[in-house]
């Protein structure tokens, strides 16, 4: 959960560059000198979506790394709230990134493929982070 947690981190961090390029309205990396105007695909809302997106679920896998040894499940139930945990993690962040790249914002399945693909792996990291977070709730009511 942590190595998962410290890639979709850096996932997040790094859609932090068109988050900032789109704001700028240009490519800029001081030091480097000079600048390229291009425009980033993208709007400012879905790379601003996708920097969080990492960022936040990043830290939600470091956090119930942490206490998942104060939890009491079983194995099945901690493999399931790990694997859970990790196809949450990676669904909202490709989903994310997904969406200022190709278009969509994946609320509905339809439209366009990427939007469809979004919306797939919306729902998808809804149903697992629900599952997961009712073990880690289970597992921390039976926690003496």
């Amino acid at each position: 959960m942590i190595a998962h947690g410290a890639l979709v981190f850096i996932v997040g961090l790094l859609a932090g560059f068109p988050f900032a390029f789109v704001i700028l309205g240009k490519i800029v990396l001081w030091p480097i000198p000079g600048a390229l105007d291009w425009q980033m695909p993208g709007d400012l809302r879905g790379w601003h979506m996708a920097h969080l997106e990492g960022i936040l679920n990043g830290l939600t896998l470091f956090a119930v790394a942490a206490i998942m040894p104060q939890l009491r499940l079983g194995d099945t139930a901690f493999k399931v709230v790990a694997w859970g945990l990790i196809i949450t993690a990676w669904g909202n962040i490709i989903a994310s990134v997904i969406g200022p790249m190709f278009g969509g914002r994946g609320l509905e399945f339809g439209g366009s493929v990427s939007n469809s693909l979004m919306y797939l792996l919306f729902v998808l990291a809804v149903g697992t982070v629900l599952v997961a977070l009712a073990l880690v709730f289970r597992g921390a009511r039976k926690a003496p």
